[in-house]
């Protein structure tokens, strides 16, 4: 990130400090309350698949299309799972991780050529699903107690018949009984960038501490929140290629993430209600809230905290 700007510091010092009432997140017991249902209840079905064969350009252009975070790979005639591929992998490609060994190494760092190997190049292979007998319990234990944002569902034949998501767990929830408001559940001081950091190092900073999302600041102000899906659909939309001239994976991730950066900023206060919050991730699937007082970030509320909070109490 920029170090030579000193208002970066000072934002920094800001945000190093804890919320008003100088306390953590709640804690919450390590297994939901005994929830009834089937996961087939909640999930998605009918879910696209693509073969392994397609090239990552196709695979990242049709999660942005259909406005997906993550999409089962599997056999073209069976529907047989072979492996997905997430947002956070796209990043990792982008220059976050190992997968942008692909486009540096393999490639020589011409990213015109790394973009036309197959998804099999950089999908997830050893996939974790659940079964359609299993329970609302089942994806809470996997979403939640191993922190993945979605869980293919298959059938006896390992052939994909669903998908369940933080998304679809959170309308489900919603309706729990709870006193919590934002405060008792988000995360304070998050690690925040700047408008004019590079795709490459948000990438990086993403795939190091496995974020999805940062809220960008600029001389102690909030500027805008930075997601994953931003940095896809800077691909998949085909913007990358209309600025391209040499293909260099360095001049596609120099660009600062201030001109990707998509939609209105949305913020939300500590004092809310996470039903009321939840109902307005729901509404405008919006994964994630700055939280904001008196103008200033104090902290972040995501899918996954209000999940956490409403099924394991």
């Amino acid at each position: 990130m920029h170090d030579n700007n000193s208002g970066h510091n000072k934002s920094e010092r800001y945000l190093m400090r804890a919320g008003k009432q100088d306390r953590g997140p709640v804690e919450f017991k390590s297994r939901p309350a005994g929830r009834q249902g089937g996961v087939m209840s909640i999930a998605v079905g009918n879910v696209i698949c693509v073969p392994p064969t397609m090239t990552i350009c196709d695979g990242v252009e049709t999660m942005t299309r259909e406005g997906f975070r993550r999409l089962p790979i599997a056999d073209a005639g069976s529907r047989k799972l072979r492996g997905i591929i997430t947002v956070s992998d796209i990043v990792d490609f982008m220059g976050g991780g190992d997968r942008h060994n692909l486009v540096k190494n393999k490639h020589q760092g011409n990213f015109l050529s790394a973009i036309n190997e197959s998804l099999r190049s950089i999908m997830t292979e050893n996939v974790m699903t659940l079964q359609t007998s299993d329970d609302i319990d089942d994806a809470v234990d996997i979403i939640v107690g191993k922190r993945h944002g979605g869980v293919p569902i298959i059938d006896g034949d390992e052939h994909v018949v669903g998908i369940v998501t933080e998304y679809d767990l959170l309308k489900s929830l919603s309706i729990e009984q709870s006193q919590l408001t934002v405060e008792d559940v988000m995360s304070y001081s998050p690690r925040v960038t700047y408008p004019d950091c590079s795709i490459a190092e948000v990438a990086r900073q993403m795939n190091k501490y496995h974020f999805r999302r940062l809220p960008v600041v600029s001389d102690d102000v909030l500027f805008g929140i930075i997601t994953a899906t931003d940095i896809m659909t800077y691909v998949g939309s085909g913007e990358v290629f209309r600025s391209m001239q040499t293909g260099d994976v360095a001049e596609v991730t120099a660009r600062p993430i201030r001109s990707i950066i998509s939609g209105n900023l949305q913020t939300t206060t500590p004092d809310k209600d996470i039903h009321e919050i939840a109902r307005e991730m729901i509404q405008k699937q919006i994964g994630a809230f700055p939280v904001t007082e008196d103008a200033r970030l104090i902290g972040m509320i995501t899918e996954y905290d209000l999940v956490k909070a409403l099924a394991l109490r």
